[in-house]
């Protein structure tokens, strides 16, 4: 059996503080290491929270991998995990802004990412192309936050061959929050669907309710929400696509 454990970092980042929410993920990912997993998850902007301009504005936003990329990509080849990271971009070719999620495997490589198709700022630009992230023994679908609202990008990652769905998130409840839209998305695509979502606040919106989840077949298996930032834990079976763990594994971070 090809078991992995897999660890969604349920975090609590700080609208335009950079440094704190780099400090926060590169604890989260250290602390997760303890505990052996395979895969890490961070929510969507991660490193910058989701409503950052109004405090920050954008030119602080690099190519990547950036002086603090780098860094990171040396922790997780320390390591020995992979982690699916949430991190705003500026393009090196016309410098347009990105809301990416980058992939960097055990060896400390960057060897994929995602930029969000789906766009609902205005400081970003939609992604161009959508398309698994290969990682040797399986390819990985990543739909960010926004993303899920369709079927259609979750249906073109299934037709290119996908195998699971990563959802990294920044979506609370409220009048545009999730209504169900993770769970059909894997009944349209039979994958199951893992959702790291957030806790906290940004500016006007709300993610002390927001939850981070493991669906396969429409139906929600696992599902977590705190008021501070937690590492979810679960262990899942790649051979039968099922689901190991009874519950999340939970670890706070203080």
């Amino acid at each position: 059996m090809r078991k992995i454990r897999i660890a969604l970092l349920h975090l609590n980042p700080i609208a335009g503080d950079i440094k704190y929410n780099q400090s926060l993920i590169e604890k989260a990912v250290k602390h997760a290491a303890e505990k052996e997993v395979d895969w890490m998850i961070t929510p969507e902007l991660a490193t910058s929270g989701l409503q950052f301009t109004h405090l920050i504005g954008t030119d602080w936003i690099k190519q990547q991998p950036d002086k603090w990329m780098i860094k990171f990509q040396n922790i997780v080849e320390s390591i020995k995990t992979t982690v699916f990271l949430g991190c705003a971009e500026k393009s090196k070719q016309d410098d347009k802004l990105y809301n990416s999620v980058f992939v960097i495997n055990q060896n400390g490589e960057l060897i994929g990412k995602q930029k969000k198709i789906t766009r609902v700022d205005n400081w970003s630009t939609e992604g161009e192309f959508i398309e698994p992230i290969d990682l040797g023994y399986i390819k990985v679908g990543v739909l960010i936050c926004a993303d899920a609202y369709t079927k259609n990008l979750a249906e073109a990652l299934l037709t290119k061959g996908a195998e699971i769905l990563v959802a990294p998130s920044s979506w609370g409840p409220g009048l545009h929050g999730p209504n169900g839209e993770w769970e059909q998305r894997s009944i349209d695509t039979g994958l199951p669907i893992f959702v790291c979502n957030r806790t906290g606040e940004d500016k006007t919106v709300s993610f002390w309710e927001a939850e981070s989840l493991v669906i396969k077949n429409g139906k929600r298996l696992l599902s977590h929400k705190s008021e501070q930032s937690a590492i979810l834990i679960f262990e899942w079976n790649l051979d039968d696509m099922h689901l190991i763990s009874t519950n999340f594994e939970i670890n706070y971070i203080h």
